[in-house]
């Protein structure tokens, strides 16, 4: 839909243009954030591990993220913790 050739109107009267739309879907984005919040501190970022493991250590994970409803990141970092705390 071409919307500067066609008489699309918002809810408050104003004519929705291709400009416009283009506007409010970057304002929609920017307020939406990208990502999870950080683990670490508001604002801030967390700091991310990459590992290399056996394919069934993986594939356990992954079936036990599903079946919890989780996800493996989330997991994982509870397993670490809970062995950093033994």
């Amino acid at each position: 839909m071409d919307l500067d050739a066609e008489g699309v109107r918002l809810a408050d009267g104003s004519r929705l243009t291709e400009a416009r739309a283009q506007e409010l879907a970057q304002e929609v984005l920017h307020a939406a954030g990208r990502g999870r919040p950080s683990l670490s501190a508001p604002g801030g970022r967390s700091p991310q591990l990459r590992l290399s493991v056996p394919e069934q250590l993986r594939d356990g994970l992954r079936a036990r993220a599903d079946t919890e409803e989780r996800s493996v990141s989330e997991l994982a970092r509870e397993a670490l913790e809970r062995n950093l705390a033994s």
